[in-house]
């Protein structure tokens, strides 16, 4: 990341994709907010993997990728000759926005923060467990529970449609503070479930090293993509 000299440019459209949360038209980015992503801009931005772009019709789709939602995780430079005070704004903004707001909002990452859909697990109730039972002993600092409801949760942000196919690649980043070993134990666990399935790309050749490390090996081969809700 440090060292992908990011104009003050660039780093304003990382945050306007990140504000966005999902997939939009650049002509949508320009009459909302005077925003034109031109060429230049968006092969750069794609060939860093912070945005993912595709036609449509006459103009492209954005949004922001994987390793995007990464970068907007650590510090961004806004400081742009003649506008120093839009750049000063900016960068206490997304200052506090990593440093204050998201340790008050109870999300872990900055791709929570922002998901269409609370991507946290629910509360636990008392009803959660038998009554007369005996207390759950000390476990780790994410309990299975609670970390299943919060891939259920973040798979459902994700997904267009219960059932619908999720990549790992997009799952992961939702759990930055989860050691990677817990939550592939979660998964494991997740698809013993009825309903939850996790297969292999079809298409080898379409997989990302991005993709190839978020696989889950099971079964003696990796696995890329969830779905829940078949």
């Amino acid at each position: 990341m440090a060292g992908d000299d990011l104009t003050a440019s660039e780093s304003a459209i990382l945050v306007v994709l990140m504000a966005e949360a999902r997939e939009v038209l650049n002509t949508e980015l320009r009459q909302r907010y005077g925003l034109d992503v031109r060429k230049p801009q968006r092969d750069k931005l794609t060939r860093l993997h912070y945005v993912a772009s595709r036609k449509s019709g006459s103009t492209y789709a954005l949004q922001l990728d994987d390793k995007g939602w990464v970068r907007v995780q650590t510090e961004l430079d806004f400081t742009l000759r003649g506008a120093s005070a839009l750049g000063a704004a900016l960068t206490a903004l997304h200052g506090n926005l990593r440093d204050r707001v998201l340790e008050r909002s109870g999300c872990a990452t900055l791709t929570e923060l922002f998901a269409l859909s609370d991507v946290r697990a629910p509360a636990p109730t008392p009803s959660s467990e038998p009554v007369g039972s005996a207390p759950t002993p000390a476990g780790p600092a994410e309990p299975v529970g609670p970390l299943r409801a919060r891939v259920v949760s973040a798979y459902r942000a994700l997904a267009a449609e219960s059932g619908a196919w999720v990549s790992l690649r997009r799952l992961r980043p939702f759990f930055a503070d989860v050691h990677r070993d817990d939550l592939d134990d979660a998964l494991r666990r997740l698809i013993r479930e009825e309903g939850v399935t996790l297969v292999p790309e079809s298409n080898q050749k379409t997989l990302t090293e991005a993709d190839i490390a978020a696989a889950l090996r099971v079964g003696g081969q990796d696995n890329h993509l969830l779905a829940i809700g078949v």
